[in-house]
């Protein structure tokens, strides 16, 4: 909690440093202060410096993790938290007031792997799930090798990666092995944090991927713009279809495909669509649904609204690409609209 707290000053001293003028010279007026989850960091790092470009507003996120997000949320010292993991109907109870979630991209949770003579791997929930649960150790292991075939794997321990920390993350790729596997279902489960059988704890998409990077015959889950960066090796997951799938732009939005609830919390990990990529996901914006809170003038609330109605748009949408994100669908935009229209400040509509 004191290096949460740490952080968090920090972000909170940046967001009040920080104001700076816009293109046309006027100077801004709105600062933002955010924190929460590392797997969207890339992408928000770029759409809010575009959206200060355009608008002079000020906006300071911290990349903490989707616990340190809510958490912060919870205490009221963000105007809003990122999450790659909606909160539960407890969760939601558990919060101050009432909270809606705004999507604001798709990505993926890639396997990210440190093999330097494997150019291409191929694995199966199945498999993932039993090098996380102790029982597959090497990477030549039987059931690995039957997948590669053509391949030599080496005769090398397997060294798995996880985050130490509150992690959305962690709940997609959890969600996901949870479906695939009964034992982890059973003794593991799904959640932010978790109680691992094994592995090496890493903090944050940044920490994990960098510890894949040094440690030879290491495997973990990060988000798929880290490893895109890194130029890190990913594995094919084998989907729902028995497909092997790369994690592209296409592969992850045909994830999406089906009904999005009008709430738009719903997870999309194992769809069924034979193109789709199995560690799919959307992330979100959480923020309060009645904006009068802890000293926050009117003018704030519209700041907050009014960015959050860009994120939406066809501009900031169209940015997802370029950070090896993937646009929202229509059906997820139009359901976010209508949630940020039922947003008030001392219970009027924001206009």
């Amino acid at each position: 909690m004191k290096n949460l707290f740490i952080i968090l000053l920090a972000v909170i001293i940046a967001s009040c440093g920080n104001a700076k003028k816009s293109k046309e010279g006027k100077q801004a007026e709105i600062n933002i202060t955010a924190a929460g989850a590392t797997f969207p960091l890339p992408f928000y790092n770029l759409a809010f410096k575009t959206y200060q470009q355009k608008t002079g507003a000020t906006i300071t996120y911290g990349g903490i993790g989707s616990g340190g997000g809510i958490r912060s949320l919870k205490d009221k010292i963000v105007d809003f938290g990122g999450s790659d993991a909606f909160l539960s109907d407890k969760e939601m109870q558990e919060m101050p007031a009432q909270v809606i979630h705004i999507p604001t991209c798709m990505g993926a949770v890639v396997m990210a792997y440190n093999l330097p003579d494997i150019k291409d791997l191929k694995l199966s929930g199945e498999i993932v799930a039993d090098i996380y649960l102790g029982k597959i150790t090497r990477w030549n292991d039987k059931r690995i090798q039957d997948l590669n075939q053509g391949i030599t794997l080496p005769d090398q321990a397997i060294n798995p990666v996880y985050r130490s920390d509150g992690s959305g993350t962690t709940y997609v790729f959890s969600d996901y092995l949870t479906k695939i596997s009964k034992e982890w279902e059973t003794n593991i489960g799904t959640g932010k944090s978790l109680k691992w059988p094994t592995g090496l704890a890493a903090k944050g998409n940044p920490g994990v991927a960098g510890t894949i990077n040094q440690t030879p015959g290491a495997i973990g889950y990060v988000g798929s713009e880290y490893a895109f960066a890194l130029n890190m090796p990913m594995a094919q997951m084998q989907n729902s279809a028995g497909n092997f799938i790369t994690p592209t732009t296409e592969s992850i939005s045909a994830a999406a495909n089906g009904e999005m609830p009008a709430d738009t919390r719903t997870m999309i990990t194992n769809p069924s669509a034979p193109e789709a990529y199995p560690i799919s996901c959307f992330t979100w914006i959480i923020l309060y649904q009645e904006q009068a809170y802890a000293d926050r003038t009117l003018e704030q609330a519209k700041g907050t609204i009014e960015l959050l109605k860009w994120m939406l748009s066809p501009e900031a949408q169209a940015l997802t690409v370029k950070v090896h994100y993937s646009p929202l669908p229509q059906a997820a935009v139009a359901n976010a609209q209508q949630l940020i229209k039922s947003v008030t400040y001392n219970g009027q509509a924001i206009q």
